[in-house]
């Protein structure tokens, strides 16, 4: 199970890049696509993003580009399977925070997510998710 944290899922869904191409088509290998997911904490945070956005808009094409920003946010996440933060995530959650390990509570609990599933994390994020143990992480966008 391959598990894209939100920064990784950014690069797929909004950015046309080498490193979005570069992880679309390291992803398009793999065996089967139901292997890659994403978590509700990213789709939180992606979308309290979008919405903040709309808390920005101040003339109609501001609020026209905030709705069609939101839209695509939208169908991008149709597509995708979404991991629940469910008891066992939650329990290993709070054991990292028992650890005093020292990155972002939804850092924390995206790894919490992968590793209560077994996952492999997608980020670029290496910095703070090598923090924490047992979490296997690999960042797909370098070459």
């Amino acid at each position: 199970m391959i598990v894209l944290d939100t920064d990784a899922i950014s690069f797929l869904v909004r950015q046309k890049s080498d490193i979005s191409r570069q992880l679309r088509n390291r992803l398009a290998e793999l065996s089967c696509e139901h292997e890659i997911f994403t978590t509700v904490v990213t789709y939180e945070e992606q979308t309290r993003g979008w919405m903040s956005e709309f808390t920005k808009a101040l003339d109609p094409q501001g609020i026209i580009d905030a709705d069609n920003d939101l839209l695509e946010h939208l169908n991008a996440y149709k597509d995708l399977d979404i991991v629940p933060y469910t008891p066992a995530a939650d329990a290993k959650f709070h054991a990292l925070r028992k650890q005093k390990i020292r990155i972002g509570t939804r850092d924390l609990r995206i790894a919490a997510i992968a590793l209560s599933h077994d996952a492999t994390l997608l980020t670029r994020n290496l910095q703070d998710f090598d923090k924490v143990p047992g979490l296997r992480v690999e960042d797909w966008t370098k070459s």
